[in-house]
């Protein structure tokens, strides 16, 4: 949902998504001088009223570890921010107050206010759910001072760490558990299907909830990840060692079963009538649902959930990795222009990259981009644009490489994505990464196009936008073109993970460049600090500049 505020030369336009809101301010050139910043209240969802804060302060001013000032004595000297303190299908209202004065006497002016309601997780025709996935932050760090200390001291008596409490792993979750549980309680009796395509079938908590389903009378079926001398294949065979063999199929291809969706449907006379479909990047497994970065996304519409069921048939009909390609190239179009389609790997032709590229080709005003894997050259490209383009670039990529470790506008200015506070820094804390197994941290694989206009669109899915997801692996991915709510919910949490890293690849000795000479500081404007003054204004109406270019695209003209 999008609202828009204008109050006396000052603006504010709101997204809003599941869990999180953008909110994009503007002004016009009188209200800029002397500007010290935006002071934002938000009251509404049944919580306290609220003033947000940005984490930063003025020179001078000390404040102890952790301890965040408020907006209202510390304004934020942006020209975007985002509250990611919301729930789903909740109302807010938002007042921005521009900030005047000096530090120490702020006079906070009337300004603009703007209502929004929040995506709904249990209605609609598409409820779109990220986990928080972000155990290194200030926010897991300040909540969970306890997990932290039972990791050291794990560390230092030299044993594994005690399991993560419930109301921990449900803070990491953020909802994405209970929307696949949630799911599978829909099927609640023997008239009622539930097929399944899973590559890591393990968590007890998702698989209780399909035996529960199971137990019910639901007719449940699952096609899972198998290969010869595979470690995850014999973890995905214990785990479905009881079902009726009638009821489950190993899929054995040349690459890997890379599915993660759920078909939802009614029975009649034995014949499936699809209800719904759940589908997205989430693994059933620990990191999957808890530490890694993921998207759950169910679509009640059965014209999708026909297309998934149908795809499921032909899995678990037992057909070759070539016998289904075949299928998948002559059932499966891909089109350039449908408001939606759902497609599906493996196939012929790379034709699915050649659409994903021209897509973001295609873009006019912005891109953003979650990845966790090497991409494929062309959509590579794509993604980076060319040097100094018109085009507003956001990216993170989870795995590192030569070519491109994440995009801060486009090519010229890149970061790597997956950096924490290890060492914790002035009125931080320190970040952990302690117990998540592996090294991936951003799990999504997701372009958002053209964001900020009226007509976006949104890849997602399990694709990881290589020629292995492209011709070898079973893959599904939806293609959504202009629907504002369903990119709101997908471009704000993106939004959330990108500002979330690019702090603190800033923070990371990695960002610096060594052989750059040092630039002298200004006493009156150290590192770290609010500017005391409206200096911090001037990179936002300077043409050329990423912070132009954020004003523009984001915010709406003040008036």
């Amino acid at each position: 949902m999008r609202a828009i505020g204008q109050s006396d030369g000052v603006s504010v336009k709101a997204y809003a998504g599941t869990s999180g809101v953008i909110l994009a301010f503007d002004v016009v050139s009188e209200k800029r001088r002397g500007l010290l910043g935006f002071a934002i209240e938000r009251s509404g969802g049944n919580r306290p009223h609220k003033w947000l804060g940005g984490g930063l302060n003025f020179p001078g001013i000390e404040r102890a570890d952790g301890d965040f000032p408020t907006s209202q004595d510390a304004p934020i000297q942006k020209f975007r921010w985002s509250d990611y303190t919301v729930f789903a299908d909740t109302t807010y209202t938002y007042t921005v107050h521009p900030v005047y004065g000096r530090p120490g006497k702020l006079r906070l002016d009337p300004g603009p206010a703007v209502t929004v309601t929040t995506s709904s997780v249990t209605r609609g025709d598409h409820r779109v759910v990220f986990n928080r996935a972000a155990a290194a932050s200030q926010a897991f760090a300040r909540q969970f001072p306890e997990v932290e200390a039972e990791l050291n001291l794990a560390r230092k008596e030299r044993r594994p760490p005690k399991p993560l409490p419930g109301k921990v792993l449900a803070w990491l979750s953020r909802g994405a558990l209970e929307q696949i549980t949630s799911f599978c309680s829909r099927a609640l009796d023997p008239t009622w299907a539930l097929d399944i395509t899973i590559y890591e079938y393990e968590l007890q908590e998702i698989r209780d909830a399909i035996d529960a389903a199971r137990h019910r009378g639901a007719e449940v079926r699952i096609v899972y990840h198998a290969a010869p001398d595979d470690e995850q294949t014999q973890i995905n065979e214990e785990h479905v060692a009881e079902w009726p063999e009638t009821h489950r199929r190993a899929r054995v291809t040349s690459s890997i079963c890379h599915d993660k969706f759920m078909v939802l449907s009614r029975i009649d006379n034995e014949r499936r009538t699809p209800a719904a479909v759940l589908c997205g990047s989430t693994n059933f497994t620990h990191n999957g649902v808890y530490r890694q970065a993921n998207v759950v996304h169910t679509a009640n519409r059965p014209e999708l959930a026909q297309k998934y069921l149908e795809l499921f048939e032909i899995l678990f009909s037992g057909k070759t990795v070539g016998e289904t390609r075949k299928w998948i190239n002559a059932n499966n179009p891909l089109s350039s222009d449908a408001p939606i389609v759902a497609g599906f790997s493996p196939r012929s032709g790379e034709v699915d990259l050649d659409l994903f590229a021209a897509e973001i080709r295609g873009a006019g005003r912005d891109v953003l981009f979650c990845t966790a894997f090497k991409l494929n050259d062309r959509i590579l490209e794509e993604l980076k644009g060319k040097p100094n383009d018109a085009i507003l670039r956001f990216g993170l990529q989870n795995t590192a490489d030569e070519q491109i470790t994440g995009i801060h506008r486009d090519r010229t200015a890149d970061f790597v994505a997956t950096a924490w506070l290890s060492e914790g820094l002035e009125g931080f804390l320190k970040e952990t990464k302690a117990g998540q197994a592996g090294n991936i941290l951003i799990h999504t694989k997701l372009v958002v196009i053209d964001f900020t206009s009226d007509a976006p669109t949104v890849i997602s899915g399990s694709h990881n936008l290589s020629v292995a997801a492209s011709k070898s692996n079973d893959e599904n991915y939806l293609i959504i073109r202009g629907a504002i709510d369903v990119a709101d919910c997908y471009g704000v949490e993106l939004m959330r993970l990108y500002d979330h890293y690019r702090f603190r690849w800033h923070q990371s000795p990695r960002s610096k460049d060594p052989d750059a000479p040092a630039a002298a500081e200004d006493p009156t404007w150290p590192h770290g600090t609010l500017a005391p003054d409206d200096r911090w204004t001037k990179p936002y109406f300077e043409a050329g500049t990423l912070e132009a270019a954020d004003r523009a695209r984001f915010a709406v003209a003040a008036e």
